[in-house]
């Protein structure tokens, strides 16, 4: 168990803004095989952000005014609350993907592109693409209502149907990348990759915990949300993850980091698409 937070711990370092400093990184500790270890908690990190980005969600639903555009706000504040936590690091392997692949068909060329800072037209483009798709879809959830009985009027619940979304959004998209780290190789520079903890195969022990961390999310979001819900969402992440693994197999042969932030963002964006059209 203590293992387990160590690694938990070094994960939360490594992939958010949250501060695992002094005393306690001391004894978090460090090594390579611990950072490797570390990237089976990455769903246990969404459990964190998606719970702030609930947390603020919730919190705005509750102190502004009751108007149509009240969802609308509170989904691009708390998308804001997720970016900030995490430093963008996912976005910015989104931005990174769309300009290699938008931007050359030579993989070496693409390569190249990708390991460059600058944010080219292809993407920005996916950038604000990917953002705006986010928050329409976070605020299309928070307008649902439920269906009235007879003669009673009809509640909006829709703010606790964005919370559970946000939840399980962030943990399933940070499960699934897993995969591509299980089944494709690594063909990133190694020694500044800021994937270098997930160049190496993840073991199928590491899996299991990653998909622990998972499925626990998920039982906790099914106290909102139904079983056809969650299974449409996870379906449509799922569907949205088997493309980009083809897609990643024969552009490039293999993963960078920066995909991994893409299949962040394009899973989540799918988990959130799957539950619009569940309900």
């Amino acid at each position: 168990m203590t293992q387990f937070i160590r690694h938990f711990l070094l994960a939360v370092q490594f992939f958010t803004r949250i501060p695992v400093t002094g005393r306690l990184a001391g004894w978090v500790g460090f090594s390579p095989a611990m950072l490797r270890a570390s990237a089976a908690h990455f769903p246990g990190v969404g459990v964190i952000v998606g719970g702030a980005a609930a947390a603020v969600f919730a919190l705005l639903q509750a102190l502004l005014p009751a108007t149509t555009f009240t969802p609308l706000v509170a989904a691009s504040l708390s998308t804001v609350l997720t970016v900030w936590l995490t430093g963008g690091f996912h976005e910015d392997g989104l931005a990174d993907v769309a300009d290699g692949l938008g931007g050359s068909y030579d993989r070496a060329r693409a390569l190249e592109i990708m390991k460059d800072s600058r944010v080219g037209a292809f993407g920005a483009m996916a950038l604000v693409l990917a953002l705006l798709c986010k928050v329409a879809l976070l605020s299309l959830l928070g307008s649902v209502e439920t269906l009235p009985a007879e003669g009673v009027q009809a509640p909006a619940f829709g703010g606790w149907y964005v919370c559970a979304a946000l939840w399980g959004g962030h943990v399933v998209s940070r499960t699934l990348p897993l995969v591509l780290v299980r089944l494709l190789p690594h063909v990133g520079d190694t020694a500044t990759s800021k994937s270098k903890p997930l160049a190496d195969q993840i073991s199928a022990g590491g899996l299991t915990i990653a998909f622990a961390w998972c499925f626990g999310a998920l039982a906790l979001a099914g106290l909102v949300l139904d079983a056809i819900n969650l299974l449409a969402g996870c379906g449509l992440a799922v569907v949205a993850l088997l493309a980009l693994l083809r897609f990643f197999r024969r552009r490039l042969q293999g993963f960078t980091g920066d995909c991994l932030g893409c299949a962040q963002q394009v899973c989540e964006i799918a988990f959130y698409l799957g539950l619009a059209v569940s309900v």
